[in-house]
């Protein structure tokens, strides 16, 4: 495939090993672009990650790759200066922030049920004991029946803990205004390109509220404000400024929250495509949003969702 980008470009993919930072990196170096990962993994974890590495080294661009901590100033600084040692006369194009270290703690504790209320309602009907059609029902959902999420067993949320001040400010820094000590370094560094592309990450929770997702929605809607501050003070500099705001995608991050299961199941129902967002999706969009032609994109809030945010349909 003929490479898209001129040689000595570079993108610095904060969260690199999975997800969307994983499918970013794939794409890019697919189509030229040299990388340099950061991620924070367990040493138990890097035999799957390492091979997706070579993979990447494979399809002939530079790879540096920073098992370290992207949250802390200090490591910063040492990833930018081995990145200043080897860019030569190269310069960063892209900068992806997809950090998802968040707490997902709710705010309140759910009251507990054994079984669903309008499960409830539909075993008396039937003439049965609501706890047998609550396992049936469990276990259709189970199988990806997603018509069953209305009747299945409610999410496990933790019954000690609950969100506190603390937790929010962790995440909002972690998964939003983190992104700020990047983009000063690079620029004071003058590693930026001519041309530079700056992405985050939100989703739906930036408008709607997910049970023990308030503290992350938070962190989303800050990384936006970020976003178009940047957008404006750094544009002088030629430096462009989105982020992208997937659907409901099957990632480590998504796993983590309680009841995505439901949100899976939702979405299925509600996108247009009656499938689920990708990695890959997201990647292909960062990859032409890196494209000259992009360059008039600035300080936007782009969905790619297949449809899902503006259906009103569940089929």
């Amino acid at each position: 495939m003929p490479a898209d980008f001129a040689t000595g470009q570079w993108a610095v993919i904060l969260g690199g090993s999975s997800g969307f930072g994983l499918a970013t990196a794939q794409v890019l170096a697919d189509h030229g672009m040299n990388l340099c990962i950061v991620h924070r993994d367990r040493r138990s974890q890097l035999a799957r990650i390492e091979p997706e590495f070579e993979k990447l080294r494979g399809l002939g661009v530079a790879v540096q790759t920073h098992n370290t901590d992207a949250l802390a100033a200090a490591k910063r600084g040492e990833v930018l200066d081995s990145l200043t040692d080897t860019l030569g006369e190269g310069r960063v194009r892209v900068l992806l922030h997809s950090i998802a270290f968040g707490n997902l703690k709710p705010l309140a504790h759910p009251p507990a049920r054994s079984v669903r209320d309008a499960t409830e309602k539909l075993a008396t009907a039937l003439g049965l004991e609501g706890e047998h059609v609550q396992a049936v029902v469990d276990e259709w959902f189970a199988t990806g029946a997603a018509a069953a999420h209305p009747l299945a067993s409610p999410p496990h949320y933790s019954e000690t803990d609950l969100l506190e001040e603390e937790d929010f400010s962790r995440t909002i820094f972690n998964m939003g205004t983190s992104l700020l000590g990047w983009v000063q370094d690079l620029l004071g560094r003058k590693l930026f390109s001519d041309d530079a592309r700056i992405f985050g990450l939100t989703s739906e929770g930036n408008q709607i509220a997910w049970r023990s997702y308030a503290a992350v929605a938070a962190a989303k809607v800050a990384l936006e404000s970020l976003a178009r501050s940047i957008a404006v003070e750094y544009a002088p500099f030629g430096i462009r400024c989105n982020v992208i705001q997937a659907g409901i995608t099957e990632t480590p991050a998504l796993a983590a929250i309680p009841g995505s299961d439901q949100m899976k199941a939702q979405a299925k129902m509600r996108n247009p495509f009656h499938r689920l967002t990708t990695p890959m999706d997201v990647a292909n969009a960062i990859y032409l949003l890196s494209l000259d032609e992009a360059a008039w994109v600035n300080g936007a809030v782009i969905r790619v969702d297949g449809g899902e945010h503006i259906s009103g349909v569940s089929e």
